[in-house]
């Protein structure tokens, strides 16, 4: 019987037993450990533990002094050597409990200052995008003619209508003392009178 099992799929990562964290991910005891730390430490950090442990050390001291000598546990001559033996063994423990978090918290935030920097490119990206098509934008519309120039243009081809006008029209008819003397078809000349008598 082999003492180890030799695994056929190296590609594959092994199975195990892992907690899932709150997007399906999974937390091996590292991450386990990691997180009980951080909670022992952030408990370590509130007013509750103060006055708990201050309750704990009042009243260990009251019960080891005030108490029946045959129930006392801790001997006042001694300088209570149990409760100073418990202290230093706490406080021997919250502090690498304490350093493990601030790693852990310091871990998290260089990834998320790494996220903010990235981000903070992205925008940047995105700023200088939006900038260059206002600036487009403002170019092409300083091209377009504004008000004044389209005045100036109406002005111009009106003038020029106006000055096409007077060759277009048709010649205008003669004046009275220009036209050549009509004959008077009404009244006969008075030569054609005698003509006519004298015929008859």
């Amino acid at each position: 019987m082999r003492p180890f099992k030799r695994r056929s799929d190296l590609a594959a990562p092994r199975t195990g037993r892992a907690a899932r964290g709150p997007a399906g991910t999974r937390i091996d005891g590292n991450e386990r450990f990691g997180r009980w730390t951080e909670g022992i430490a952030r408990g370590m950090g509130t007013p509750w533990f103060l006055l708990a442990l201050t309750l704990f050390c009042v009243l260990w001291l009251a019960w080891n002094t005030f108490g029946p000598e045959h129930l006392r546990f801790d001997s006042p001559s001694l300088g209570f050597t149990a409760l100073t033996l418990i202290l230093s063994l706490q406080a021997s423990y919250a502090a690498p409990m304490i350093l493990l978090a601030q790693n852990r918290q310091d871990d998290r935030d260089r990834v998320q200052i790494e996220q903010d920097r990235k981000q903070a490119e992205r925008n940047l990206a995105d700023t200088e995008f939006l900038a260059r098509e206002v600036v487009a934008l403002r170019l092409s519309i300083k091209d377009l003619p504004d008000r004044e120039f389209l005045r100036q243009e109406l002005r111009s081809l009106l003038a020029e209508l106006e000055q096409q006008e007077p060759e277009d029209e048709p010649d205008a008819p003669a004046a009275p003392e220009d036209l050549p003397p009509r004959a008077n078809l009404s009244t006969p000349e008075p030569h054609d009178e005698e003509n006519e008598s004298r015929s008859e």
